[in-house]
């Protein structure tokens, strides 16, 4: 791992870190590559008939079997050893379990205690309701939330990480693709606080401008509840989550 990823308690004023990395996937002829050209601002819009909630869960499903899916491809160079944090560029995150502890974890610990609440919940009947008549849970969409934040964060790991082996397996084009969709969701529908997806931003900018997303500057901030209070220009040590 990059040092710039690595958690380190020195002098934020002290010795500079190393620079950071160029980051390849913000190289234009990979920005460009997509394996469609649909609107997905059109796309991503709920549909008149459609309830709010049997939206939300619909597109909340299929994101988290693509983004599992996704990971898979690169999941063997995402190691313990590799990856010995969650970090995405200068922030280091943490899981929280059940009871709120806070767990240190390699990322593919991290990625696997994600998918795998994310699969207790979706396949919850009680949770994400399939029959009809069947009410959705009145805690619905704040689920959503923690679910698309978690699932956000596998998607910004693999671009810091691993997108020269995704480029190897020529499927950055289906990563542009699924992460534009994704970041157009939950924008539309505000599911992740924008202080969350700031890390980003860059990438963000490239691909979505150009599929009427437009640029992130922030305007909803619902907290995140994960410590995620940290200066945006503490660039000199690593941020914790």
């Amino acid at each position: 791992f990059s040092v710039s990823c690595r958690k380190s308690k020195g002098k934020p004023n002290g010795k500079k870190p190393a620079p950071e990395e160029k980051k390849l996937y913000l190289e234009p002829e990979y920005t460009k590559s997509r394996i469609t050209d649909f609107e997905f601002k059109e796309l991503v819009m709920l549909p008149r008939e459609i309830d709010l909630n049997e939206w939300l869960a619909s597109n909340t499903t299929t994101f988290f079997h693509h983004i599992n899916l996704q990971y898979s491809t690169i999941s063997e160079f995402c190691t313990g050893e590799s990856c010995q944090t969650m970090a995405v560029c200068n922030t280091q995150y943490y899981w929280y379990d059940e009871r709120g502890k806070k767990i240190k974890c390699t990322a593919p610990q991290y990625v696997d205690f994600v998918m795998s609440s994310v699969q207790k919940l979706v396949t919850d009947e009680d949770v994400f309701p399939t029959k009809y008549g069947k009410e959705f849970p009145n805690s619905f969409e704040s689920l959503v939330k923690k679910i698309c934040k978690y699932l956000f964060h596998v998607l910004a790991h693999i671009y810091s990480s691993h997108f020269k082996e995704t480029l190897a397996l020529e499927l950055h084009g289906h990563l542009n693709t699924l992460y534009t969709h994704f970041i157009l969701f939950i924008r539309e529908f505000n599911l992740v606080d924008p202080k969350e997806t700031t890390i980003m931003d860059d990438l963000t900018e490239v691909l979505c401008s150009s599929s009427g997303g437009g640029s992130s500057s922030g305007s909803s901030s619902n907290g995140s509840g994960n410590g995620s209070s940290n200066s945006a220009g503490a660039q000199n040590h690593v941020k914790e989550r």
